[in-house]
């Protein structure tokens, strides 16, 4: 199985599936010098952990993170950096009743015919607990750039056709989601959010949602043009989370129904520096950061695990009615939990680019002599 590897100097592989003994990271090209231990790990990790709330799978998972390499006495050695999660609550048995059945929405009937062979336990690789890595990247990229003052986060927006505000700031989705069980930056939308999410699930369904996210800080200049843009990037990135349906950058769609007039940001000076009076693009311009804050959304589609019956095959073709077994464990909505999974891939994509950024300033403006210790 090719492509588990994600990024170019600042690139991550996971590994493990969702009924193994484990599930982990390993992260390449994270410069030496860095502050990183097991707590930031499981900060982040804690914060995409399953059986918190109603709107979560029951599936009781600790997921403590342990630092095998690449960290000694505290800071990053710029050695590969593994990480391991253990799996405490996998149960293979509800899933071998219907092991010979095309899951509608699931993978079973691609990675048969791409493999031959597909890991029926959870979803094997295609199952969201793969996620657990990429957050535990995203920890690690954070450490990378928080030194340089860029920061990332996200909110739920959307759950089960009911939408809340847009959040105006980093400070504010942080202060606001530290105490939702979704995420939430807003009580009132919260609640909405939470009872179409409950309804779905005490009707046998799942409801879908859309999680947008924030990034300030960024300085201008990120991104490769032609195919290395950073708006692609993040799009390839945040594309790649189990069951992302779609995503957009600064007004995204909107934009097609406007005219150009009233969707091109204006260029202004401001406190000596030039800039742009609003940011409809999103804080990237021909693939490159404008230095304005990076911000847009991710569609999730509902959650394929379903409690009412549905129509399928067997793996010979004969009709069928696929059922979850009783005791099946599944999130109502899987946006929930994509949050910290949506901030961790923008984390990646940044540091990526950050780096990438800054090899090119010491190979073409000469900025550190030949063996100079790096310094964020």
């Amino acid at each position: 199985m090719a492509h588990n590897r994600f990024g170019t100097l600042f690139c991550y592989t996971t590994w493990g599936e969702s009924h193994g003994p484990a599930v982990g990271v390993v992260v390449d090209g994270c410069p030496a010098g860095l502050p990183l231990d097991d707590a930031r790990i499981n900060a982040a990790l804690a914060r995409r952990a399953p059986g918190k709330s109603p709107y979560t799978t029951p599936r009781k998972e600790e997921d403590r993170g342990r630092i095998l390499s690449g960290v000694f006495e505290g800071v990053t050695t710029g050695a590969p950096i593994s990480i391991v999660v253990e799996n405490a609550d996998a149960d293979s048995t509800k899933y071998q009743a219907v092991k010979d059945l095309m899951r509608p929405g699931h993978a079973n009937f691609t990675y048969l015919h791409k493999y031959g062979v597909f890991d029926y336990r959870g979803g094997g690789r295609a199952s969201a607990r793969e996620t657990v890595g990429r957050v535990a990247a995203g920890a690690v990229a954070d450490a990378l750039l928080e030194p340089f003052g860029i920061r990332v986060a996200a909110y739920l927006e959307e759950a089960g056709g009911v939408a809340g505000p847009k959040a105006p700031s980093v400070a504010h989705i942080v202060e606001h989601t530290a105490h939702s069980g979704m995420f939430a930056i807003d009580r009132t939308a919260e609640e909405a959010m939470g009872r179409a999410i409950l309804d779905a699930k005490d009707a046998g369904d799942s409801a879908g949602g859309v999680v947008a996210f924030l990034a300030e800080g960024v300085p201008p200049g990120l991104g490769e043009p032609v195919y290395g843009k950073l708006d692609a990037l993040l799009a390839l990135a945040l594309m790649g989370i189990p069951a992302a349906k779609g995503v957009e950058m600064g007004l995204g769609f909107a934009a097609a129904a406007m005219r150009g007039t009233a969707h091109n940001d204006a260029f202004i000076t401001e406190n000596g520096s030039i800039t742009t009076a609003t940011n409809r693009a999103g804080g990237v311009l021909g693939g490159i950061s404008t230095g304005a804050p990076l911000y847009g959304r991710v569609a999730f589609k509902p959650t394929a695990s379903v409690e009412a019956p549905l129509p399928t095959v067997d793996v010979n073709g004969t009709e069928a009615t696929f059922q979850l077994p009783a005791g099946s464990r599944h999130d109502p909505c899987v946006a929930v939990r994509a949050v910290p999974v949506v901030e961790a891939m923008c984390r990646v994509v940044l540091a990526d680019a950050l780096l990438l950024q800054r090899a090119r300033a010491m190979n073409e403006q000469g900025l550190f002599p030949l063996g100079s210790p790096w310094k964020p």
